[in-house]
């Protein structure tokens, strides 16, 4: 693997980090948003990875993973949460509470939010590590060069 290749795929996965952190914040602001333009409740939203480049199976059977190299994340997608429901509270003085009375808000957990989000800032800080890892390799070849 080439030394700007480890730039590279550091690089993304600190692109990548950075969006769903962004993601998680959207989360978080509207966590009281009962109305959006649609006029249903903010859904919570689901950030997905894949690698830039996968190695399809029968070329690992094959042997020829050998000639694969890394190439770092992206994003695949961003998804509304249809797996959990809205939080329905009672508060019939609210003014999109149904004729019962309850208002239905976002799916958005807090606590949820915020443990993705110390995963995101972690996943960050790895790749951060990565990447200072490989400037420092850069350096010494740099100096032993020059010797």
């Amino acid at each position: 693997m080439g030394l700007f290749q480890s730039f590279d795929i550091s690089a993304s996965g600190m692109t990548a980090e950075r969006f769903r952190t962004d993601i998680i914040a959207q989360n978080i602001a509207n966590v009281n948003t009962t109305r959006t333009e649609d006029g249903t409740p903010y859904r919570r939203k689901v950030v997905t990875f894949a690698e830039k480049r996968s190695t399809p199976f029968s070329e690992c059977l094959e042997g020829q993973y050998r000639r694969f190299k890394g190439t770092g994340v992206k994003v695949t997608s961003v998804k509304d949460d249809t797996t959990s429901d809205y939080i329905m509270e009672y508060d019939p003085a609210h003014p999109d509470a149904d004729e019962n009375g309850y208002v239905s808000y976002p799916n958005v957990n807090i606590v949820t939010e915020m443990t993705n989000l110390i995963d995101a800032s972690r996943g960050y800080e790895a790749n951060a590590t990565a990447f200072e890892a490989s400037k420092a390799i850069a350096q010494a070849g740099i100096q032993i060069g020059k010797n």
